[in-house]
């Protein structure tokens, strides 16, 4: 995994990558241009947390995720006290690639 200073770095970088699809959560799933996908059918490839300069409270994370038929792209959520409880449970939900394990 690559390092970064700041949450712009790590998404547009993973954009330069070919990570361009842009990921939400939802109730029920993963939400991207419009349409609803199961969390079951992608896999984290990477991942990267960040604090925010003005605030420790300020923590978020991004997700470098690969959908089955290919498609590559990015989901940015709070975690710690910004993370809801639907959000941090579908997160779980997510399967890492190849063995990786969060630190």
């Amino acid at each position: 995994m690559r390092n970064y200073e700041t949450l712009s770095q790590a998404t547009d970088d993973l954009a330069k990558r070919g990570y361009t699809l842009d990921f939400n959560l939802t109730e029920e799933g993963l939400l991207c241009d419009g349409v609803q996908c199961s969390i079951a059918d992608f896999v984290i490839v990477e991942f990267y947390r960040f604090e925010g300069f003005s605030s420790p409270d300020d923590l978020a994370v991004v997700y470098a995720l690969e959908r089955s038929d290919g498609g590559k792209g990015i989901l940015v959520t709070g975690y710690g006290i910004s993370a809801d409880g639907p959000s941090a449970a579908l997160i779980k939900g997510l399967k890492f690639k190849d063995g990786m394990h969060p630190q």
